[in-house]
């Protein structure tokens, strides 16, 4: 099913309890373009709306070839550099969508993840990998440097990794990816559908109070000093531990029970 919210360039349906977001250009390799950007914008924006219920995100591609092959060149280089007349580019503000969300958020990397593709993946708190994908950053390869792509990289990767990927532009194995952090897990295509649905399953059962705050916390303790940070980790547990789930948690648990999240109790109303 697709909920009809996006340009043709995105497909996005319902399932389960995760919004699928699909990259729908398998013939330009699921090259980004600005329909691409927008389509992906207004379904994560539709997400955060609450109307479809939504546990997780799921980022992914059409067919088995690529997840995103990059900025598709025939196009120019607009969703990047957009025009000199606005201080953000599109997909500036799209990662700072992303960057808010209170929602976790999946990449289904079912193929090669490059350029601007290794962007979109970088924006996922989570990588689910197929064996055969392949990761790069061949930008200087065409005379440009992965500026925007380097803001969230590098902070899930080693300074080492970041610089190889850069400055080789060489491909890499989804096997290595996951040795150097970029997968938190690889299965072979034919088992990928079942391993996201199965990570979508575990989200599901977390509270989704403590991920929105927990989400919020991590990327606030991204810029701050350890002291900093330890002072805000103190206010911020003596907050959660307040919520009516951390109520409804501890009840269950020491009730030997499943919790009833208020989230799963609003839907059962609908």
């Amino acid at each position: 099913m697709n909920l009809g919210i996006t340009p043709e360039t995105v497909q996005v349906a319902k399932r389960g309890n995760a919004l699928w977001i699909s990259i729908n250009r398998e013939e330009r390799r699921n090259a980004i373009n600005p329909d691409v950007i927008e389509g992906i914008h207004q379904a994560v924006k539709t997400a955060e709306t609450g109307e479809h219920s939504v546990r997780a995100i799921v980022l992914t591609g059409a067919g088995r070839k690529a997840f995103c092959a990059g900025a598709d060149l025939n196009s120019g280089p607009g969703v990047f550099a957009d025009t000199f007349s606005e201080p953000t580019t599109d997909f500036g503000r799209l990662a700072r969508t992303f960057r808010q969300l209170g929602i976790p958020t999946i990449a289904r990397i079912n193929g090669d993840c490059v350029a601007g593709g290794m962007g979109l993946m970088s924006l996922c708190d989570l990588a689910v990998v197929a064996d055969h994908a392949r990761f790069g950053l061949p930008e200087a390869k065409v005379g440009v440097f992965p500026m925007q792509v380097l803001v969230h990289l590098r902070r899930m990767l080693h300074p080492r990794h970041v610089n190889e990927l850069c400055l080789t532009g060489e491909l890499i194995s989804a096997a290595r990816a996951a040795e150097i952090g970029i997968a938190n897990q690889v299965v072979p295509y034919e088992q990928l559908d079942e391993a996201v649905d199965a990570l979508v399953r575990r989200l599901s059962g977390m509270s989704p109070v403590a991920l929105k705050r927990g989400k919020s916390a991590i990327a606030a303790m991204e810029s701050m000093d350890h002291a900093a940070a330890l002072s805000f980790a103190e206010t911020q547990i003596s907050i959660a531990s307040r919520t009516e789930d951390a109520k409804e948690g501890m009840a269950a648990f020491n009730e030997k029970r499943k919790p009833k999240w208020a989230v799963q109790i609003a839907e059962g109303q609908k």
